[in-house]
């Protein structure tokens, strides 16, 4: 029997109105690497939905990816990033940042975020030359633990770097999940005006690959094509990633993905939590870490796919379960009845 996945939410391949977008235009002759009509159409959309017309929007593979390259062409060499520990440029990129030359100072954190205090502490750290001097501030949204930012949080964290001549990077792999989450107050307009660049997640989000990186901060504008070619992320036919987030965003269709995302860990976190199971953090996004006994999630490691997070003691771990923009409802019902059950 193949089991069923919560492993991750890009499992599956991508929502069926971009395969009918990407088919009707496949015969179309297009200029490459960006330049074609379908790319042009979809950062006018995004600039409409961002609600401004004065930020560059890139499109690359994937999140290591933009990731790299948004870092690597802020930072002089001697700069640094700083980033929660549990971020992914720090635990899920293979050592992608530092393998340019530049350091990630990490700040311990429980709920995935950077706070303030994290920060100021890391500036007063770096006395002189003898040391990497912080420049960027590295974030998830949501987290890497399932946490979402607040619009209060983000507004502290990029007052924080602004008083400091510090850049605000805001890595939007799951983005969907985070703005579609019931906590959420934040805004794409609000992203652009607090973070000098943060990227919009396509991979994750019913796109075959994609993401969408905005740039807010002039400052960072110029060359950044060049920083794109070099790292080998200028694809040739570029209408790929136009025509997947023209297909995305010219309704509520992005958003819609994500919510049913969030809808099946909803469904999941509340009959977990029915049963007086605890989480390792508040479950608002589409990933949800449940503590439970490890008897039982050796009973659904037979029917289920799934990460095994964090030991918790000797008879309880916490899991990560990952839902998707196609996650089937009755394969949750099943789990649940199964978490019931055993």
């Amino acid at each position: 029997m193949k089991k069923y996945s919560f492993k991750n939410d890009y499992s599956e391949g991508c929502h069926p109105k971009i395969l009918e977008m990407l088919s009707k235009t496949n015969y179309e002759q297009q200029q490459g690497y960006g330049d074609d009509i379908y790319c042009e159409k979809a950062i006018e959309i995004l600039k409409e939905k961002i609600g401004n017309n004065d930020v560059d929007i890139h499109f690359v593979s994937g999140g290591t990816q933009a990731n790299t390259i948004v870092i690597t062409s802020v930072l002089k060499s001697f700069e640094a990033v700083i980033s929660a520990s549990t971020g992914h440029i720090n635990v899920h990129e293979c050592g992608a940042i530092e393998a340019t030359g530049h350091k990630i100072i990490l700040v311990p954190s429980k709920d995935g975020k950077v706070k303030p205090n994290d920060i100021i502490a890391e500036i007063n750290k770096a006395e002189d030359h003898h040391m990497v001097r912080p420049a960027m501030v590295y974030i998830s949204n949501a987290t890497e633990v399932g946490t979402v930012y607040t619009k209060q949080e983000l507004t502290e964290l990029s007052v924080v770097c602004r008083k400091n001549k510090l850049y605000l990077f805001l890595d939007g792999a799951r983005l969907g999940s985070a703005m579609s989450s019931a906590v959420n107050d934040l805004s794409l307009s609000d992203l652009s005006r607090l973070t000098d660049v943060f990227y919009i997640g396509g991979t994750k989000n019913g796109a075959i690959i994609g993401e969408a990186i905005v740039i807010n901060n002039d400052n960072l504008k110029k060359d950044f094509n060049f920083h794109i070619k070099q790292r080998g992320a200028l694809l040739s036919k570029g209408r790929l990633m136009g025509i997947q987030f023209l297909a995305l965003f010219q309704d509520n269709l992005y958003f819609d993905l994500a919510q049913h995302a969030n809808n099946m860990a909803k469904k999941i976190a509340d009959s977990i939590s029915k049963k007086s199971y605890t989480f390792l953090t508040n479950p608002v996004s589409n990933q949800i870490f449940p503590i439970l006994p490890n008897t039982l999630i050796a009973q659904l490691e037979e029917k289920y796919e799934f990460y095994v997070w964090q030991k918790i003691d000797d008879v309880h771990s916490a899991l990560r379960l990952v839902t998707s923009w196609a996650t089937l409802e009755e394969k949750v019902d099943e789990f649940i009845s199964d978490i019931t059950s055993f």
